[in-house]
């Protein structure tokens, strides 16, 4: 059967042809699942002392303003929306009629709460056999192409990425507050509990583009392991920079991580040719097979 390449994260060559497909930018931006961890995120940027009611309340307005958007645009919202709403309303009203040592509580943990309680619905939704970047997948395939077994696999794979980002997220900063008890530390608090979701978020656009790659039978051109690690190298500079500007480090440690983060970046990076770089992976309308074997 003729096969046309899916653009949503998750999704592997084998979606709808294009005059099925969603259309707009709003659209590219629902259907990835970044949408559903805004909550979180925005959450973890807010958080911290005298910012309770603050944190929540921008976290649960960012829950509902995407489950609208889902709903007005025709969509229908994911397990990770609703349980970014259910999360957030019920933090709301604990903190609402919290007492003060409650809320110094929570003021103190309340970070790797939420980190906790995302690594659960993540591994939760892998364990129930619905991993949750399968329903953004499916936005951009078409019904017969759900149970596929690359289809699903590739969904696993990310999933089970973002569950491990989430698990080293929590550790990391109950060893901050637990071990070190310095909840304001750059590293146990910020960049190891940054860099796994930069490494997840950058592996959801590579993994996806690597498999639709293979199946157009643009071998050559496919994204490789060495083009996903030069995505994630200038980190290593950034970090160098933050642990400058913090003192977080000795300095000579800082101008190294910069000067390592550079030349790796460069050496990962001096291979690709301005043709490859210049031509868009997915949106292709030429047909395809499948990039593994379907069993059974």
């Amino acid at each position: 059967m003729d096969r046309q390449p899916s653009d949503a994260p998750g999704s592997v060559p084998g979606a709808e042809p294009a005059h099925h497909r969603r259309s707009g930018a709003l659209d590219a931006i629902m259907a990835n699942p970044l949408v559903g961890l805004a909550p979180w995120i925005i959450y973890s940027l807010a958080e911290g002392p005298n910012r309770l009611e603050l944190s929540s309340a921008l976290a649960l307005g960012t829950a509902v303003l995407v489950m609208c958007v889902n709903w007005i645009r025709g969509g229908t919202p994911k397990m990770l929306e609703w349980s970014d709403v259910v999360y957030f309303t019920g933090l709301t009203i604990v903190i609402a009629f919290a007492s003060a040592g409650t809320r110094t509580w929570l003021e103190l943990w309340g970070g790797e709460v939420a980190n906790v309680a995302l690594f659960v619905i993540v591994l939760g939704s892998i364990l129930v056999r619905q991993p949750f970047t399968l329903q953004y997948a499916k936005e951009d395939a078409p019904p017969e192409m759900w149970d596929e077994p690359h289809f699903l696999r590739a969904n696993y794979v990310i999933s089970w990425v973002w569950a491990l980002a989430f698990f080293i997220e929590a550790a990391s900063g109950w060893y901050g507050d637990a071990v070190l008890r310095d909840a304001n530390n750059l590293w146990t608090g910020w960049i190891i509990q940054t860099l796994p979701m930069i490494v997840a978020a950058q592996f959801t656009i590579w993994y996806p583009n690597r498999l639709r790659a293979l199946g157009e039978g643009r071998i050559s051109e496919a994204p490789t392991m060495r083009d996903f690690v030069g995505t994630v190298t200038p980190w290593i500079t950034v970090i160098g920079i933050l642990s400058l500007c913090f003192d977080a480090a000795p300095e000579w440690l800082g101008i190294a991580f910069i000067v390592l983060g550079i030349l790796l970046t460069k050496g990962f990076n001096a291979h690709k040719a301005p043709a490859a770089l210049s031509r868009p992976i997915g949106g292709s309308t030429t047909t395809l097979p499948d990039p593994s074997p379907v069993e059974g």
